[in-house]
């Protein structure tokens, strides 16, 4: 009798864990999934209560063609399994001095919200659209669509002859302010770099490509909910025969001479494989569950890690016209924001607050008459500077308190439902080193280069997928990390 061939198994269920896994299955391999928790997901989870339900994690989706490629890779169509829609306006921005700007994905509409703030930005923002579109060109192919294992890989003919285009050497806010007049629109454009956890004030303007690709692709929900693209990635996978195990810890990737040959899990028993995947944060893998990977979670940890959150869940009765389905409720000092958050690790005394009212688009995410507020500010990470459940009760009576005073009048006392969480609860919950959640920052000209690897250093048939690895953090770069794991599994290790 011809035995199976041992599996590929792949450690968490986050995105870039189905991911893989769906890419490997779609080879003609035999994959085997274990998630520690009741869900897969990772950090793109549900928390429903009351009536309500909020998405927890990403809440808006760009570049969905890749979100297409992946069920192409399966030989499936999205649009069987997902209904994406685009949200007008993409987000609604507000400032301390009542200031309102609405983000349209209609270009004619976005242009006039611009030149309402100001009319010289006009050229100014077509400018600045030419000036990222080429860095996107520049760095799309050879960091985002292909296997990279180090800045190396990166130094391509092409690229060195483009290394000016790729704006490395100003930060995101250097370059934003080379563009743009209006405070208002500065404050708009540097906020794109928190979608990867870093300072528009440290990072390099090269992330000014996030702003060219959702203003240019556009800005897209997930009817039902973000959390419907896990359950329909879980869908294929399982379509595809790969067995997803949940509740199921692994506590110890097994090493035998210098490969990875299983996993043992929490329960004592072993599970033998050809390969693992490891869909975890890499410093907590390296610490936790790979044998003598203390020396390579120190190196990870050396680098400065992304902020994480504080995230308040709050059911309220009521309207609230003023609210849009994604709100930004600015601070009125930025760069104090960020010197909190960043260089002192400390929170911001005057926070942005971010609102995602989903019900405006999903009317059954909250009761008749209410609304689900998932509500997030930027916190530093969890170094232990900060005993979260003595702030707690007071910052988040400040947030919500800084949220009536920007126009949402009557909001604690419309409150029926509220629960948070903090930096600490999303490292306990999906094992994040210091609770980020993006991973390593992009704070410096080429730290974003310098995530750990694809393939691990030192095992062989042991590799990283997720955020946390190449090519960063965010749902069409988790699912891209899928995407090159598996091809470079597939260079590896031929079928």
């Amino acid at each position: 009798m011809k035995t199976s061939p041992l599996p590929i198994i792949v450690v968490g269920g986050g995105l870039g864990g189905l991911a893989a896994a769906i890419r490997l299955a779609a080879q003609g391999r035999r994959v085997i999934l274990c998630e520690k928790n009741e869900r897969l997901g990772g950090k793109l989870n549900l928390h429903q209560a009351a009536g309500y339900t909020f998405d927890t994690g990403p809440s808006l989706l760009t570049m969905p063609w890749v979100i297409r490629d992946l069920f192409a890779a399966a030989n499936r169509c999205m649009d069987d399994y997902l209904q994406l829609e685009q949200i007008e306006p993409t987000c609604r921005y507000i400032w301390p001095d009542g200031t309102r700007f609405d983000a349209w994905q209609r270009l004619p509409q976005l242009i006039q919200e611009i030149e309402r703030l100001s009319p010289p930005d006009v050229p100014a923002f077509f400018r600045f659209m030419a000036h990222t579109s080429r860095i996107y060109d520049a760095v799309s192919g050879p960091f985002l669509l292909r296997p990279f294992d180090g800045l190396r890989e990166l130094l391509t003919p092409s690229l060195i002859r483009h290394a000016l285009r790729i704006d490395a050497l100003r930060s995101v806010d250097t370059a934003v302010r080379s563009f743009f007049r209006s405070p208002h629109l500065r404050q708009v454009f540097n906020r794109y770099a928190t979608y990867n956890g870093s300072s528009p004030y440290r990072s390099p303007a090269t992330f000014n490509l996030i702003a060219y690709i959702e203003l240019a692709e556009g800005g897209w929900y997930v009817r039902g909910g973000m959390y419907q693209l896990a359950v329909a990635l879980s869908q294929v996978a399982t379509e595809l025969g790969v067995e997803i195990r949940l509740q199921t810890t692994v506590t110890e990737v097994i090493v035998d001479h210098g490969r990875a040959c299983g996993v043992r899990l929490a329960d004592g028993s072993n599970l033998p494989a050809a390969a693992v995947v490891v869909n975890a944060d890499p410093q907590y893998a390296y610490a936790h569950l790979i044998p003598n990977g203390r020396q390579e979670a120190d190196r990870i940890a050396r680098h400065e890690p992304s902020y994480s959150g504080i995230v308040l869940f709050l059911g309220v009765e009521g309207e609230f016209p003023q609210l849009a389905h994604h709100n930004i409720f600015f601070s009125a000092d930025y760069p104090g924001e960020f010197q909190a958050i960043v260089h002192e690790r400390q929170l911001a005394l005057d926070p942005t607050v971010y609102v995602a009212v989903t019900c405006r688009t999903d009317p059954a995410h909250a009761p008749p008459g209410h609304l689900n507020l998932f509500v997030l500010v930027n916190a530093p990470a969890d170094t232990g500077q900060i005993d979260w459940a003595a702030v707690m009760p007071a910052y988040r009576d400040h947030i919500i308190a800084k949220l009536e005073t920007m126009g949402l009048s009557g909001l604690r006392q419309a409150i029926r439902y509220n629960h948070f969480w903090t930096p600490c609860d999303l490292a306990q919950r999906y094992n994040a080193a210091f609770g980020s959640i993006y991973g390593l920052s992009s704070n410096t000209s080429f730290s974003a280069f310098a995530r750990p690897p694809l393939r691990a250093r030192r095992v062989r048939q042991l590799y990283f997928v997720g955020g946390g690895t190449h090519p960063g953090g965010g749902i069409p770069l988790v699912l891209l990390s899928g995407r090159a794991v598996a091809a470079r599994i597939a260079a590896d290790m031929p079928v």
